[in-house]
């Protein structure tokens, strides 16, 4: 059986505690045609300096500057750059740790269910005790409202997942990611490459292991920043919009309106009430199973995961102008044409 052409691209900001592990896996896992491809947003913690050593002594491993410094920027240019003739591309996140055969489980999935792009689930994991905390609440309905990708432990077709792997002409011929999202530029794409015909598969047996951000201040500024880009994608793929994404600004308006008028409807407070509820005894739960006090900061976790997520999406609303994305007249041009092989088929138009 003909290996693959495979473009693996690791976008990369500040990333010396993570990037070394990261590339050694997946030079390790790659095949004679693999082009390994690190894009840098600027870092300045030794991540440059840690890559040029490693690419020195690895002719697969590629350095490129990225002076967006965003991720879908990155991936677009490694595309750009090195990916004429590869057949898959493979995005991969510095901040994880990757599972064994992680690269090859991925062309598995592409060659067996013949998808266009194959996700996968991240499970959360932390050090310290607010990080601890932070990634319980990531892995739980609490945090995540049941997305698949995120808890999920059955595989399938779904509309939106991690993004691991792509056949190359499904990728160009949709456009590649739109550089003005900062956050959730993942989702916006796969609203464009489903509406094309394409096919997401979700690879629950493929786990990622995730760090999240390790303080309130990070978290919130992550949080706002991914509703601002959910707020975009929504309006330009209104179907897109899920029960479990509208109820976290809802809950955020009504609790705001029940505070503002609780001189006048003291009754109105039992809405925030009950969520407060909910927080406390899910910050309870989880003290009693891990049977630590790092449990007790879970339902404070989610409150900024929560609050933060709102505060973006209306901010995204009010400042951000969008217009709903139609296939036929709106298509992105393709980043570049690719020959085809065995991982590439064209999308339905």
């Amino acid at each position: 059986m003909t290996e693959p052409k495979v473009l693996i691209v690791i976008p990369t900001l500040n990333e010396i505690a993570h990037i070394e592990g990261v590339v050694e896996r997946m030079l390790g896992e790659a095949n004679q045609q693999t082009t390994v491809v690190i894009v840098d947003g600027g870092s300045h913690d030794g991540t440059l300096e840690r890559v040029r050593q490693l690419s020195a002594m690895h002719s697969k491993l590629h350095l490129l500057q990225n002076s967006r410094r965003i991720q879908s920027a990155a991936v677009n240019l490694a595309v750009s750059h090195f990916g004429s003739d590869a057949e898959v591309l493979v995005r991969c996140d510095a901040h994880a740790l990757y599972p064994n055969g992680f690269l090859g489980r991925l062309l598995e999935s592409l060659d067996t269910t013949g998808a266009d792009a194959v996700v996968v689930p991240l499970d959360s994991v932390g050090t310290t005790p607010l990080q601890r905390a932070i990634a319980w609440v990531s892995n739980s309905v609490l945090g995540t409202g049941g997305a698949a990708h995120r808890a999920g432990r059955m595989s399938g077709f779904v509309d939106h997942g991690h993004h691991a792997a792509f056949r190359m002409t499904t990728f160009q011929r949709a456009g590649g990611y739109d550089e003005t999202f900062t956050h959730n530029e993942d989702a916006e794409f796969d609203c464009r490459q489903r509406a094309l015909g394409a096919k997401v598969y979700l690879n629950a047996g493929v786990r990622v292991t995730y760090y999240p951000r390790a303080t309130f201040g990070a978290l919130f500024r992550q949080y706002f920043a991914y509703g601002v880009g959910r707020s975009r994608t929504v309006r330009r793929h209104p179907r897109s919009l899920r029960l479990r994404q509208l109820l976290v600004p809802v809950n955020f308006v009504a609790c705001t309106i029940a505070l503002g008028l609780s001189p006048w409807l003291p009754a109105g407070l039992l809405w925030p009430a009950c969520y407060l509820a909910i927080l406390a005894l899910s910050s309870l739960q989880f003290v009693a199973r891990y049977r630590t006090l790092s449990g007790a900061l879970v339902g404070v976790a989610a409150a900024v995961m929560h609050f933060a997520w709102a505060l973006g999406f209306i901010a995204g609303l009010l400042f951000h102008r969008e217009s709903v994305w139609h296939p036929q007249s709106n298509v992105p041009p393709p980043l570049r044409a690719a020959s085809r092989g065995r991982f590439e088929r064209p999308l339905s138009w």
